[in-house]
């Protein structure tokens, strides 16, 4: 028997769940991102008078000198912002409060930072013994670099990454966006809904940046494991597969991925290179990858004489995996993207002088893009109604903030 479609969208999964992201820059906040678009209530724990450093962080100068960077718009839409001064007891009562009512609580603090405050899991988990606490750090908790500092590219470097990045003039490289802190947050929340998910809450994960991106390097690790197989840059090309990689038409670039031997014998036919097939330096996939310069100069002299939209449309029409290579606004407005509502605009957002249209997160749920509520918040912007919420009235409100505790 058919399943009968839903009437209404089901509601969000994390709905009713209060998540407290006391977190910087990039990969705390964009744990909270996800969390906040699975349904989450996030409240943004942040510094008296600073707040998340990734206010003063993008291309606009104007946006980051109002506390508005684009770094800040891109990940905290729908998060409500309330200062405190940790350091001050009253700040910290004020934390332990929230943490009373919440389910999960996130910090990218280096470690021991939380435990001077004595705001640590342990010191916590005596206010909320069902308190899911999240650490995101560079090394990890433990270890003798968990004190180190760490930066995208620091892990980047750490990790391998950039070893095999680029080509053997290139490399080592640089991934040409935050990878490792982008792969840190998700990795911290696909632990969270997890850890949401037990018999009983109440945990303490320790995800480090370093180790989750080694985790997501996979195929390259084990090469190295279980084969011996040092990894190495390979630029364009997939190492696994030729040809496939990244080839020249006549306008410009695109990638081509005929990693089946029935592709490999589409492609050449379509490209009128029946030759090719009896050349004994490409008969099969291992001697295909050892003369696979050769092979693409072969590849090209048919590629070069049309567009590469031509070829894409073709290839892709035979089986042949292939693609163009677009700049990030080519993607933005091709029709497809525009079709599935990737992005989501607010019009009006506190201390931006336009609209602003972020991304949302790269998963649907029943047919539907998830969103959240409202724009990034100012600095500070729902302290007075979140201390009302806890019980604070107006006069005890306002002494807090005449000294300088929110």
């Amino acid at each position: 028997m058919k399943s009968q479609p839903r009437k209404e969208p089901a509601p969000l999964p994390l709905k009713g769940l209060l998540v407290l992201d006391l977190t910087n820059v990039l990969a705390g906040p964009f744990c909270c991102h996800q969390l906040s678009h699975l349904g989450a209530e996030v409240i943004k724990v942040e510094t008296v008078g600073r707040g998340d450093l990734a206010r003063n962080l993008g291309a606009d100068p104007a946006l980051n000198a109002a506390g508005m960077g684009v770094s800040f718009l891109a990940q905290n839409a729908g998060k409500r912002s309330i200062t405190l001064n940790l350091k001050d007891p009253r700040g910290a009562e004020i934390l332990r409060d929230l943490v009373r009512r919440a389910d999960v609580l996130v910090e990218n603090f280096r470690p021991g930072v939380m435990a001077r405050l004595g705001l640590d899991y342990p010191a916590l988990r005596e206010v909320n013994p069902r308190l899911i606490y999240c650490a995101i750090s560079g090394f990890g908790q433990t270890g003798p670099w968990a004190h180190l500092p760490a930066y995208d590219q620091i892990i980047q470097g750490m990790a391998g990454v950039m070893a095999v990045t680029g080509d053997e003039d290139s490399a080592p490289l640089r991934v040409g966006y935050p990878v490792c802190d982008t792969i840190g947050g998700l990795t911290a929340a696909m632990a969270i809904s997890a850890a949401l998910n037990a018999p009983e809450r109440g945990s303490f994960i320790d995800v480090s940046m370093l180790e989750a991106t080694l985790a997501t390097l996979g195929w390259v690790v084990s090469n190295y494991l279980i084969s011996g197989v040092t990894p190495q840059a390979m630029g364009n090309d997939n190492p696994a597969a030729a040809p496939s990689g990244l080839f020249q038409a006549q306008d410009g670039a695109l990638n081509i991925a005929a990693n089946k031997d029935e592709q490999w014998r589409a492609l050449v036919m379509h490209l009128g290179l029946p030759e090719l097939l009896d050349d004994p330096r490409f008969v099969s996939r291992d001697t295909r990858k050892t003369h696979r310069v050769a092979l693409r100069e072969c590849l090209e002299k048919a590629l070069k004489t049309r567009p590469a939209q031509d070829w894409v449309a073709e290839l892709n029409a035979l089986g042949i995996p292939a693609g163009p290579v677009l700049e990030v606004g080519d993607i933005l407005a091709d029709p497809h993207i525009q079709a599935r509502a990737l992005t989501t605009r607010y019009e009006d957002t506190a201390g931006v002088d336009r609209p602003v249209e972020v991304v949302r997160t790269g998963f649907c749920l029943d047919g539907v893009r998830p969103s959240v509520p409202g724009a990034p918040a100012a600095l500070g912007a729902h302290s007075d109604e979140i201390l009302a919420e806890l019980g604070y009235d107006a006069e005890a409100r306002a002494e807090l903030r005449d000294s300088g505790v929110v």
